[in-house]
């Protein structure tokens, strides 16, 4: 992007001896964007064979996009996916190497997702209409948070994640569409109490056996923050992870209860909340939203930048 333009405020002459109120300061300027520079070739530990190889960041990020996105989905979207897609790698190669000494992993524990064999014509051309482009906040890669379905909002990176490391004020709590999936939107899930027990284990929680559960404070969004099994007091977050996430799609819950030795939910969405609805942007491509449009409809005070290319 053009560098910022910079206001200048004139004051008005004084008239005689009339008082004027003295003129309000400029507001600060925007970070300039930086100049563009080359494309950087990174180190990807490939998961699934055990090997590292070298990788131009552009191809890397294509067959993310195809990993985390349906291929055949709006350009648009994809593009929107491939802006957070490159600005999640430099943001991670600024905190750090991966725990295998590479910049980045296909382990989705780790990383990304990365399906480089479902690259086709339409991830190519979302990847090269935004190429060298990362989202940032006063001049630094935001956390580039996305996830499948918001169930009807979004969350803030402190209810969706636990996540109280660093102030992320980009991050908005807004309305989203109804999932396109319908076992995305609501869904019910039923854990026994070992298994539940077994997660408040994982998680260094001492726990017995318990009579009760409930959800003992929420966030912005609805979302639980907190849940009490009995007396065991743990982050929601956490506890769908070590639960299972898959079955435990959200901590966006209509209701949780005990039923005899099950633990029922019913709850919204699929993913954390934190960030871009993937669904949310097949909609609003759908509706005609470029990506720059969709991104910032989920992240505030963002510029976009392109930083090689």
């Amino acid at each position: 992007m053009a560098a910022a333009i910079v206001a200048v405020l004139l004051a008005s002459p004084f008239r005689g001896t009339e008082r004027r109120p003295a003129p309000k300061p400029a507001p600060a300027p925007a970070p300039a964007a930086r100049a563009a520079g080359s494309e950087p070739t990174i180190s990807l530990y490939v998961a699934e064979t055990g090997q590292t190889k070298r990788i131009k960041m552009e191809e890397y990020i294509a067959g993310v996009v195809a990993g985390e996105m349906k291929p055949d989905w709006p350009r648009e979207a994809l593009a929107a996916q491939a802006i957070l897609a490159r600005t999640f790698t430099l943001k991670k190669i600024q905190q750090g190497k991966t725990k295998r000494g590479t910049d980045a992993s296909t382990d989705v524990k780790e990383f990304q997702a990365y399906a480089p064999q479902k690259v086709n014509d339409r991830v190519r051309e979302a990847v090269r209409a935004t190429r060298g482009k990362i989202m940032t906040y006063q001049g630094r890669p935001v956390r580039a948070y996305f996830h499948s379905c918001a169930g009807g909002m979004t969350a803030t990176a402190e209810e969706g994640l636990a996540f109280t490391e660093e102030p992320t004020p980009y991050l908005k709590v807004v309305s989203d569409p109804p999932c396109a999936a319908a076992h995305e939107e609501r869904w019910t899930a039923a854990f026994s109490k070992q298994e539940v027990l077994a997660a408040l284990r994982k998680m260094g929680q001492p726990a017995g056996d318990f009579g009760s559960v409930r959800v003992v404070d929420k966030g912005p969004s609805g979302r639980a923050k907190r849940l009490a099994f009995g007396g065991a007091v743990v982050e929601a977050p956490a506890l769908r992870v070590a639960l299972d996430p898959n079955r435990m799609k959200s901590t966006r819950l209509d209701s949780i209860q005990l039923q005899g030795n099950k633990v029922v939910m019913h709850g919204r969405g699929w993913g954390h909340g934190v960030g871009m609805s993937q669904w949310g942007a097949l909609d609003k491509a759908n509706k005609g939203w470029d990506a720059e449009r969709i991104l910032k409809y989920y992240y505030r005070d963002v510029r976009i930048e392109k930083r090689w290319d």
